[in-house]
């Protein structure tokens, strides 16, 4: 299913409309988005050691976990407009690879146990190249049904398949850490996985890879004529947006202590990851990003707060009412054009130009 592009917020020259180069002090100052990057990862590093409450700090690392499930669907979804609703397979793939892994092998509870999550996301990505290769063949809407239905072949697998205990689910082996502390390990492991997921992400949206991505969701034939390998591009993209989520599978299941078939082959994640990236900003860097870490910490805090209650879903439709109305791009794009607007008028206006927009700009894209 692909999506119209988003543009690209407007900055330097192109911010006058062209033609002659404007002024000196009326051109926009591109800051490099790294120093943000490092602050940003810096505040969450020091996050648990500054809220160190067992409560929030769960809800941090499911935070964490969606983080990483979004920005790597995002690869696939956002950068070539092909709306996937199967990733699921791929989370609980990794989930039972960590379970699975961690009895067969004798994996001794704690930090060796971190150790597995690369392998799940090997066999997370491997296992992508033939759904990849069935659901590809496809496109637009007829995808989204076929990556559903292979989603639910799974599903039916795990509940059935002998070496998965059907829904009995698997018990994972709790590490012997101190009740203030555990969460740590896992937040911080998971964090390292969310930088990776982001280097990855930005080094394939600045790659030539990601250029061609993104022709095949502005136009696919006309990509093709042009000499893209379209079904190569779109296969490398699908398997690289499973390894991560693979990974983030594999923590789900260890921090949850067990897996069943029904957590680990969730429909509802498959739709939640593209909320998040679609509140964010669909095909941008940070979108994914911001948009789980609203949504997630939201569900969480208040499932945590009001047990059996469904207010957190009234939040999320109030809050889905006002982006829509007001950022229907995404909050990412949406705060990019309107900085941009801004820098355009202050240069029309003979101003200097406030450096925020670029930034904002520098980090989406």
């Amino acid at each position: 299913m692909t999506v119209p592009a988003a543009a690209e917020p407007l900055s330097g020259a192109g911010a006058t409309g062209g033609g002659a180069a404007p002024p000196a002090r009326g051109r926009a100052r591109h800051l490099p988005a790294w120093p943000l990057l490092i602050v940003v990862v810096a505040l969450f590093a020091v996050f648990p050691l500054v809220f160190s409450d067992v409560t929030t700090t769960s809800i941090a690392v499911y935070t964490l976990i969606f983080m990483v499930s979004a920005s790597a669907w995002n690869i696939f979804s956002g950068y070539s407009g092909y709306l996937a609703l199967g990733h699921a397979v791929f989370f609980g793939t990794g989930a039972y690879t960590v379970a699975l892994t961690e009895q067969d092998w004798h994996v001794p509870a704690g930090w060796a146990v971190f150790a597995l999550m690369p392998v799940a996301g090997l066999v997370a990505g491997v296992l992508a190249i033939p759904v990849g290769l069935v659901a590809l063949r496809t496109r637009r809407h007829t995808f989204v049904v076929v990556t559903i239905a292979i989603f639910f072949v799974f599903q039916l697998l795990a509940f059935n398949l002998p070496f998965t205990d059907g829904t009995t689910g698997i018990q994972l082996n709790t590490p012997l850490w101190s009740a203030y502390t555990y969460n740590e390990p896992f937040f911080y492991v998971t964090l390292v996985i969310l930088v990776a997921t982001v280097a990855l992400s930005w080094a394939v949206r600045r790659s030539r890879f990601g250029l061609q991505l993104m022709a095949i969701r502005d136009d696919e034939d006309r990509a093709l004529g042009m000499g893209v390998r379209v079904r190569r591009v779109k296969l490398g993209a699908f398997m690289l947006s499973a390894i991560p989520v693979g990974m983030a599978g594999g923590m789900y299941a260890y921090f949850l202590g067990a897996i069943y078939p029904q957590v680990a082959f969730d429909p509802l994640f498959d739709i939640a990851i593209a909320l998040m990236a679609f509140l964010g900003g669909l095909g941008t860097l940070a979108g994914p990003l911001i948009g789980a870490l609203v949504l997630e910490s939201l569900q969480q805090y208040f499932t945590l707060t009001f047990s059996n209650s469904s207010l957190y879903l009234i939040v999320y439709g109030v809050l889905f009412l006002v982006v829509i109305l007001l950022l229907p791009r995404g909050i990412v794009p949406s705060l990019g054009q309107l900085f941009a607007s801004r820098r355009a008028r202050a240069a029309r206006d003979g101003g200097g130009e406030s450096t925020v927009g670029a930034d904002v700009a520098g980090v989406s894209g």
